[in-house]
């Protein structure tokens, strides 16, 4: 409600991944126009030898967790290059939707029976948290990929970093996937994709507050409005109301007015350069030891230590 009320308007990203908004992603995941996920899965091809030597230098065994897991589609090909390795880890996957958890959970016991896997229901730092109390203190990797880091400002970034350094330990690992600033067309196509994916992952969301909070809104009456700014790296998404309208929200007993032509900001995903990117770390105490890039240079993934 406080998003519905402000000015602009804004619901969370994180709303986004019911079951259903986590199916429609995976759809958007292997859009022609959405790069993001082929150029990191190249990344993950080429360099799974290379990570797993800087994960366990010393082959005393790891935790492997991943923030915002989904379907581990990328994560997979680490999974079973380290296993095929011999290597000693447990993998957690760490995810908000439960159903996209067991979801993954039956694949992986069904794919690699010989993998231990902790899956942990929850937002980001409250799984992170009980997951790290419950365990011994060895080398933590954690895995946080596709870009979700660019669905926060600046300051929500630092916070993240922040607290990654708090709970983690002198010498953990975060391997950071975060798309690289690129021809402005290429990462509007990517929002904005020909089949209307991506209309409908953002629509989802008004569809998920009708079922869950008994709401009324008509998505016939919104309309999808990406846009990407150059000068600024980020790329957002929008529903615009079509029409004055008022919503009801039964279950909180509350309405929202909407002016034709207003927006409710639903996502930001902002792209970096390297230079961003090492400063932002750098400033909280995350030292950058090795990046990793795609052949087209769009995409990076950063390995960065915990340094206190």
């Amino acid at each position: 409600m406080r998003g519905l009320r402000s000015s602009p308007k804004r619901l969370s990203s994180k709303y986004f991944y019911d079951d259903e908004g986590s199916r429609i992603f995976k759809k958007i995941m292997h859009l022609p126009e959405y790069y993001l996920t082929r150029c990191e899965t190249e990344i993950f091809e080429q360099e799974k030898e290379t990570w797993l030597r800087l994960f366990d230098p010393q082959q005393t065994g790891f935790e492997l967790i991943e923030l915002g897991a989904g379907d581990g589609l990328k994560t997979k090909i680490l999974l079973k290059h380290f296993l095929q390795q011999k290597a000693r880890f447990t993998y957690v996957p760490i995810d908000i939707s439960a159903g996209v958890l067991t979801e993954l959970a039956d694949n992986l016991h069904n794919e690699l029976p010989q993998l231990s896997v902790k899956p942990t229901e929850g937002d980001y730092f409250t799984a992170l948290q009980r997951q790290l109390s419950s365990t011994d203190a060895i080398r933590r990797v954690v895995l946080f990929l596709g870009s979700n880091i660019g669905n926060f400002s600046e300051s929500e970034t630092i916070w993240f970093f922040q607290r990654l350094k708090d709970l983690l330990l002198n010498g953990d690992l975060l391997l950071l996937g975060f798309d690289l600033q690129k021809h402005p067309s290429v990462i509007l196509a990517a929002y904005n994709d020909a089949q209307g994916v991506t209309r409908e992952f953002n629509l989802n969301l008004l569809r998920r507050l009708n079922r869950e909070l008994q709401a009324d809104f008509d998505l016939s009456q919104f309309d999808h409005y990406p846009l990407y700014d150059p000068s600024t790296g980020e790329a957002r998404s929008y529903l615009v109301s079509r029409i004055q309208q008022t919503v009801r929200l039964d279950t909180l007993g509350e309405t929202v007015q909407l002016e034709a032509g207003e927006c409710i900001h639903t996502e930001i995903s902002r792209k970096y350069t390297l230079v961003q990117m090492r400063s932002l770390a750098q400033s909280v105490g995350l030292q950058p030891l090795a990046w990793f890039t795609d052949s087209k240079d769009y995409f990076t993934d950063m390995l960065l230590e915990i340094r206190k």
